[in-house]
């Protein structure tokens, strides 16, 4: 479908739609907000069931997140000793191959056994739709690296990590897209990397990205876009087809595990239809993570257990941070698009939209490792951590662009338009009010209780029931530790056992967290777009301590 993704350049029913779409976010959130608190004044016995009622749907919520975060978990430590490569070079001679799984002896060890049962399945799939994917000794790695301020030390670990992998390097171009207004010393930087590594890979570039380019926002996606499109013509050149190369999209502090490139080759090669997906890893905040403050470092694994359990529900997942993408897509679609910040989510929605709704993301049990955010001193810290809250939740921006869409896309069912604007708004309304309301509109009844209130049988039933529910909720508390401290990286660090029995405490400190660094930032960035208030984007602050 033909489409103008982008709030700029629209005229008559289009821009009130914008409009209409940009302000409704932050309403409803303000509306909510704002419309319990004078609920729990005016009537605070009815408020005070409302509450019971929306604690019980949170507690049985959370259980349900838990069980699929455990899942999920479980699948991706399942997958740790997995050969990726090996399977894929099996997908060059598919029957065979799955004969030859069909023959094998069955591991005995469950996670093992579950691993290649999983496997067999997706061959099995692969098969029955009669397409045969490219050749192994075909595909090539396309990977992009966003830099705009970021020094030597944050960029050269993620282009080294390319080298101790699976997948040879000889068939990996890396691409450093560094602003043309960048500092001296991050130039300086990024050219002794290349002189390191560009003979190392199959093609190694810097490409500067010029300021001033017509229609172009101060955004990472117009650096990645021209990067991209200096890419194509270099595929182009050397006659290498767009449908052969997986583009990865990665952010400067990226580092990817030895399995990562061999694990998307893999799915990339067994999914059917490939070019309409997006591949999308679990990430991981873990090259500084013993570093940078507490409260950034549970924020941060909070976000790998929400696109952990993302990754259960296929059919509603959207690109998050670094993923990875077929090139002819990417190519197709136009690129990123140049005036949003909210590239990573942006792109799913632009291909979309551009594909009628026949494109979804596969999500691949590996994972991308990036940096807690950390500045030099500790109030600095929570500043960048609220800044960069904000930007993430300003994916709001894609709302009024989706939903214009959805009106317009005929060939997309109706019901599946509505499943995800429903989740689309819910992710974002959740994000801003859940904190609050179970921190501090929950006692509100209480605190503005009349007389008649206070002489019924439920005035001294809630405080109970509510406690009932957050000591049952405190066992989804629990699974998140132990999660976090299995997620941890295994290498050792100054007194291991002590920090790590100090980062299950650092889980008390939730509440607070939730309210401060994440549903206050949220509801910043939707206030910003309720008024027109337009965000650009905002580089976090990259710094590891020697």
């Amino acid at each position: 479908m033909k489409f103008h993704f982008s709030r700029h350049k629209l005229r008559g029913r289009e821009r009130i739609l914008e409009r209409f779409f940009e302000i409704l976010p932050g309403l409803l959130s303000w509306s909510i907000l704002i419309g319990m608190v004078l609920f729990s004044f005016k009537r605070p016995l009815a408020a005070a069931v409302a509450i019971i009622a929306f604690d019980l749907y949170w507690l049985l919520r959370l259980f349900y997140m838990n069980i699929f975060l455990s899942l999920s978990y479980y699948r991706l430590s399942m997958e740790k000793k997995t050969d990726w490569m090996s399977r894929a070079r099996g997908i060059d001679r598919l029957d065979s191959y799955y004969k030859d799984l069909e023959g094998k002896e069955k591991p005995k060890k469950i996670k093992s056994w579950l691993s290649y049962l999983i496997h067999k399945t997706e061959i099995n799939h692969l098969r029955n739709t009669k397409e045969r994917p490219p050749l192994l000794k075909d595909i090539y790695q396309l990977a992009i690296f966003a830099v705009a301020t970021e020094s030597r030390e944050i960029v050269e670990p993620g282009v080294e990590s390319m080298l101790n992998g699976s997948f040879p390097p000889e068939r990996i171009v890396v691409v450093i897209a560094l602003e043309a207004s960048a500092p001296d010393n991050v130039k300086s930087g990024i050219k002794q990397i290349e002189k390191k590594f560009s003979k190392k890979f199959k093609h190694f570039m810097v490409v500067l990205h010029p300021k001033g380019i017509h229609g172009e926002a101060r955004v990472k996606a117009a650096n990645t876009t021209f990067a991209a499109r200096c890419a194509e013509a270099y595929f182009r050149k050397i006659n290498i087809l767009h449908e052969n190369v997986i583009c990865s999209c990665f952010d400067a502090d990226t580092v990817i595990s030895p399995d990562y490139f061999s694990c998307l080759t893999y799915h990339y090669l067994a999914t059917p239809d490939r070019i309409h997906a997006s591949f999308q890893p679990i990430p991981v905040f873990h090259n500084n993570i013993w570093q940078a403050p507490g409260f950034a470092r549970v924020l941060d694994v909070g976000s790998s257990f929400f696109q952990l359990i993302e990754a259960t529900n296929p059919e509603k997942l959207v690109t998050f941070s670094s993923h990875s993408m077929s090139f002819k897509a990417l190519v197709d679609i136009d690129y990123w698009p140049v005036d949003m910040i909210s590239d990573d989510s942006a792109i799913f929605w632009k291909a979309y939209i551009h594909y009628d709704g026949k494109y979804r993301v596969v999500p691949i049990y590996t994972t991308l490792s990036m940096d807690v955010t950390q500045a030099e001193t500790w109030w600095r810290t929570v500043i960048n951590v609220y800044k960069q809250k904000r930007r993430w939740a300003w994916g709001a921006e894609n709302i009024p662009i989706v939903m214009r869409a959805f009106l317009r896309a005929k060939n997309i069912p109706v019901f599946k338009r509505i499943k995800l604007a429903i989740k689309l708004f819910d992710a974002h309304l959740s994000w801003t009010t859940w904190p609050f309301l179970l921190s501090i509109v929950s006692w509100l009844p209480l605190i503005f209780a009349t007389r008649q209130y206070e002489q019924s049988i439920f005035y001294y039933s809630a405080p109970r029931i509510a406690g009932t529910i957050f000591t049952l909720a405190s066992f989804g508390l629990i699974v998140c530790i132990i999660l976090s401290l299995l997620l941890l990286p295994k290498r050792r660090v100054r007194h291991n056992i002590l920090r790590r029995i100090g980062h299950a405490f650092e889980w008390l400190l939730i509440p607070p967290i939730s309210i401060f660094l994440s549903a206050i930032p949220a509801l910043d960035a939707q206030t910003r777009l309720m008024f027109g208030r337009y965000m650009e984007f905002w580089v976090t602050i990259k710094r590891r301590k020697d």
